[in-house]
């Protein structure tokens, strides 16, 4: 894709100031977006506070139809993660009877070591909003064979219930096999090759069983925690070489599922908030997937994003939990669509520093596991990024985004097309403005359209109003806060108005979303 040209002009009073160059019309290969770009990853072991056991987590819906409400989709659930492949099935069992370790300063919330789950379990996505579209991960990394068809069984049956008004995509095979070598779960010289076996093992038999043959469910593919980039080793290349595509079981999968992280707090050392946020690093840290995601698109599979955040192990604290990091999190779901990424799953688990979403009472600081006052669901930082982009993206039915390349190493910016008319613009200013920092940058816009006759006369102006980078609560988008008791938008909606030879000022850590009108 060839980036839109952005020309620079002055610097008056200490402030930049550049003429941006913005087609009325996308490029021939601009990608359409789809409305469910922004979904979630949900860590399966405490699934039933998610969704609400007797009645629905009413907190967590309302964030999810918050967003349903901008684009006229809720986002995709995948139901699965670390847990999934601790997961065994009961029918005895209600709901699920979970262990797990002690928690550490490092790790608050620990994930599960052994989850025993019954039917009504994954009947609980029934309380997920209508429409919503599920991918449920089956047990691979214990090698139970009978395990993972019987958690298969009760996951189709939950969704052929006549009540169920959500579908199941997707049953995902194991969570991250390119890891079993070092977790303990298979031997130190576990291949590529070998999880092919498994796989066509256990997908073989699951859609024997299932009948998936005869339903809409497919298989979702991969799950790896990362790549080796090549033909050898794991990589959608390698497996696809090693036939993993040429089975009748095979033959139902139809995406390919990445899960990446920008850094590690897996031994207690984060990185700095500007480095997350940084343009070049949110490029740099998806562009080595290219390679990835075209042979994916060569064999005619989707390409996603499974599992992501910032900082693996949960998050970093006071960097994860940031408005800082909903401007990563903004620029980085909205560059993967242009390289060929069809939808980015965030992962979130009860109590992790990188959520979006908090939807229970915490009982524990979530940046160290010390005791605190209950602390009610809430919203993190990080969720404005989904409700920004959905407003982005909007709800017509053919939406494509196109990035506009801008010459500076902070302000990274992206246009949206309607039925192939220009519709709005996004600008994110990602240089960090951090508490004890006095001296607050701001950058000029000048707007230049490619086509003088199609080119709007004026715009509205929309802001993510933050204090600074590393506040954890108290942004307000338009004005209006989701920081709210039941999850839902509060507050008077602010937007500004202008003449688009005005342009716009953006200033260090804020976003800016241009209406054309």
């Amino acid at each position: 894709m060839v980036p839109l040209r952005v020309l620079w002009l002055s610097f008056v009073h200490s402030v930049f100031a550049f003429t941006v160059a913005i087609p009325c019309s996308p490029a021939d290969n601009a990608p359409v977006i789809s409305p469910s770009l922004v979904s979630l990853s949900i860590e399966q072991d405490r699934w039933p506070e998610w969704a609400g056991t007797a009645s629905r987590n009413r907190y967590f819906l309302n964030t999810l139809e918050n967003l349903r409400d901008i684009t006229g989709a809720p986002p995709y659930i995948r139901i699965g993660a670390n847990s999934e492949d601790k997961t065994n099935f009961n029918p005895n069992v209600e709901y699920a009877e979970d262990i797990f370790p002690l928690p550490t300063v490092i790790v608050p919330y620990p994930e599960a070591t052994n989850i025993t789950v019954g039917a009504t379990y994954y009947h609980l996505a029934h309380h997920l909003p209508e429409g919503t579209h599920v991918i449920w991960g089956v047990n691979l990394g214990q090698n139970n064979l009978t395990a993972a068809v019987l958690e298969a069984q009760a996951i189709i049956g939950a969704f052929n219930s006549s009540s169920c008004k959500v579908q199941l995509d997707f049953i995902e095979i194991g969570n991250e096999a390119d890891l079993y070598a070092n977790n303990g779960d298979r031997a130190k010289n576990y291949s590529s090759s070998q999880y092919v076996q498994e796989w066509t093992t256990f997908a073989t038999n699951i859609s024997e069983t299932v009948k998936l043959n005869e339903i809409e469910t497919k298989f979702l593919l991969g799950a790896f925690a990362g790549s080796s980039y090549k033909p050898t080793g794991f990589s959608p290349q390698a497996i696809y070489a090693e036939g993993v595509l040429n089975s009748t079981a095979g033959s139902l999968v139809t995406a390919f599922s990445e899960h990446h992280y920008s850094g590690s707090f897996c031994a207690g050392q984060g990185g700095l908030l500007q480095d997350l946020m940084t343009k070049s690093t949110i490029r740099g840290n998806l562009t080595i997937y290219a390679g990835d995601v075209n042979a994916t698109h060569a064999q005619n599979l989707d390409y996603i994003l499974g599992e992501t955040n910032s900082f693996a192990c949960h998050g970093a604290p006071g960097v994860s939990n940031t408005a800082g990091a909903a401007l990563w999190a903004l620029d980085y779901l909205l560059f993967a669509t242009q390289i060929g990424i069809s939808q980015v799953f965030f992962h979130n688990g009860i109590g992790f520093k990188y959520n979006l979403i908090q939807p229970v009472t915490l009982h524990r600081s979530i940046l160290d596991g010390s005791p605190m006052s209950p602390l009610a669901p809430h919203v993190q930082p990080a969720y404005y990024a989904a409700i920004i982009a959905a407003e982005l993206r909007g709800d017509e039915d053919t939406v494509q985004i196109t990035e506009i390349a801008v010459n500076n190493t902070r302000i990274a910016g992206y246009a949206a097309f309607e039925d192939g008319e220009l519709a709005r613009a996004l600008f994110i200013n990602s240089e960090a403005f951090l508490r004890g920092d006095t001296n607050r940058s701001s950058i000029h816009l000048d707007l230049d359209f490619s086509d003088d006759s199609d080119a709007p006369s004026s715009m509205t102006i929309k802001r993510l109003n933050i204090g600074y980078a590393d506040d954890v609560s108290d942004l307000t988008w338009g004005n209006q806060t989701y920081g709210t008791d039941d999850g839902k938008v509060d507050g008077t909606l602010a937007v500004g108005s202008a003449p688009v030879v005005d342009g716009v000022d953006i200033s260090a850590t804020e976003v800016v979303l241009l209406e054309f009108c």
